[in-house]
């Protein structure tokens, strides 16, 4: 399959990577004048999910096609979009007159409503996704790292449309283990929530290395959680099984589990570590959620007192 990732950000290197091993023909979109400051490689320093042992440990300088221009005769199968939440909007607009006959796979967090943020591309076209992994780029280096599990969802109780089945068919043959979300909507704004209650506690901490030795930080950082969730719920989501799960389970092994997957050599930990390296783990994408959360939590007057009391931790 002909795939274009849009941009050279972590999950599109990561997956372009593991997308071109499985045989297909994999091209970067990159803005004018970014082909010369990216060069024409990536050193990959990643631990790849799909692998078992001394396999997981991937090394290996890799060269890139990529491209400045795109138009809508362009021969693409599928693009993958895997942008920041806040830069959506643009990419979305950017393809619209530009998507031709592709299919879109949407790889990414969502706090808009994700009907509304795809408006603009036609809706049998577009497939919605989120990718296990992540980390930052040193220089040319890219340290990070995928798990074999990825979700696909779907959107107001429809059938899979072709695309989605073009698209869940092409990633398990890369070896990946696909899980299709119905509700895909509050899964996204769960996961959401979840990323800017970590984000807090890690930024309170003092970076993931000390959380993962805090026990508070961990406790601080579901109790965010679950003060966030009526929020998903007023924005009309439904809670999830995890969602569920957070209410319900005593907080103190829950926040030892999390510290535990955040800590050692497991993926988790090695991606979240790898991100405060490079701009997906920066102060600003970090801030970038709970200050979202905290304002979509006041336009529908939804009190959440613990995080808007940290504000300045985030601001």
């Amino acid at each position: 399959m002909r795939i274009l990732m849009f941009g050279r950000g972590v999950i599109a290197t990561q997956y372009g990577w593991a997308l071109e091993q499985a045989g297909h023909d994999v091209d970067f979109y990159v803005r004018p004048g970014r082909t010369a400051t990216y060069g024409p490689f990536v050193d990959l320093d990643i631990l790849d999910g799909r692998a078992r042992g001394r396999k997981r440990r991937i090394s290996h300088r890799w060269p890139l096609t990529m491209r400045e221009d795109l138009d809508s005769n362009h021969d693409y199968e599928l693009i993958i979009l895997s942008v920041n939440h806040d830069q959506l909007p643009t990419a979305v607009e950017f393809l619209s007159s530009r998507l031709g006959d592709a299919a879109l796979l949407i790889f990414n967090n969502i706090w808009d409503d994700p009907s509304d943020s795809a408006a603009p591309l036609p809706a049998g076209q577009v497939v919605w996704g989120f990718p296990g992994g992540g980390g930052g780029f040193a220089g040319s280096t890219l340290r990070g790292g995928m798990l074999r599990s990825l979700t696909l969802g779907l959107l107001d109780g429809g059938p899979p449309t072709a695309a989605h089945t073009r698209v869940h068919e092409l990633l398990t043959g890369a070896g990946f283990s696909v899980t299709t979300v119905e509700d895909f909507r509050s899964w996204l704004w769960f996961h959401f929530i979840l990323d800017a209650g970590l984000m807090v506690g890690i930024r309170q901490a003092g970076g993931v290395e000390a959380f993962v030795r805090s026990p508070a930080s961990a406790k601080l950082t579901l109790r965010l959680i679950r003060e966030m969730l009526p929020v998903l719920e007023a924005k009309g989501g439904v809670p999830t099984r995890g969602a569920k799960a957070i209410r319900l389970l005593p907080t103190g092994p829950v926040a030892f589990g999390l510290r535990k997957l955040l800590g050692g050599g497991s993926i988790y930990g090695a991606v979240t570590r790898d991100a405060q390296v490079g701009a997906q783990g920066s102060a600003e994408m970090m801030n970038i959620y709970p200050r979202d959360v905290l304002a979509e939590a006041r336009r529908l007057q939804v009190p959440i007192p613990q995080l808007a009391a940290l504000a300045p931790v985030f601001r």
